[in-house]
């Protein structure tokens, strides 16, 4: 087994790891909760077993409770334990003044209240707005729409990888990740 490295990987949930739509496409969804459809990203369950070899995981979505604890358990192979299973209630309510809008910032300060130094915190997230805070932190990846030919989980596992020994995470410029990952 690899040696885990001393990093936090904090991974969003809807359109990073999942999708779910009240409209199902013409495929079958993988499975249902409530009133959703829920599409799994292509490789999920192997990102995540791989991945877990390297980093201590988490979750954090600015989606309700509930929906991310029934969410996680259903998608977490067996052998993935998780630090941290976090929803909305431990967001913070962000305005936008331009757009005249609301939103859920995730505030990596909290995860540091936890034992994770800032600097060995790594956020994944499709919504730059929720990271806004913790930029130098953040990862950004498409989004996940139900593409079933969607391969970003296989480019982000290689590029987390290369984070894996740093020891500032926000000192590293992640901006362009994938297109490094393509030219590789």
């Amino acid at each position: 087994m690899p040696d885990k490295s001393d990093k936090l990987l904090v991974l969003d949930l809807d359109e990073t790891l999942i999708h779910a739509t009240s409209s199902p496409f013409a495929v079958p969804p993988d499975f249902q909760f409530d009133l959703y459809h829920v599409y799994r990203r292509p490789g999920l369950e192997q990102f995540l077993l791989n991945i877990s070899q390297h980093f201590t995981l988490g979750v954090w979505s600015s989606a309700s409770d509930e929906y991310v604890e029934e969410i996680v358990k259903t998608i977490t192979p067996d052998a993935i334990e998780w630090f941290i299973v976090w929803g909305r209630s431990r967001c913070t309510i962000k305005r936008d003044y331009t757009l005249d809008n609301y939103y859920f910032e995730k505030k990596l300060e909290k995860v540091k209240n936890k034992g994770f130094k800032l600097e060995q915190i790594i956020i994944v997230d499709d919504s730059p707005e929720k990271a806004r805070s913790n930029y130098g932190n953040a990862v950004y990846i498409e989004p996940f729409e139900g593409n079933r030919e969607d391969d970003e989980l296989r480019y982000l596992h290689d590029y987390l990888l290369t984070l894996k020994e740093v020891s500032n995470i926000r000192a590293v410029e992640k901006r362009g990740w994938r297109n490094r990952m393509l030219n590789c």
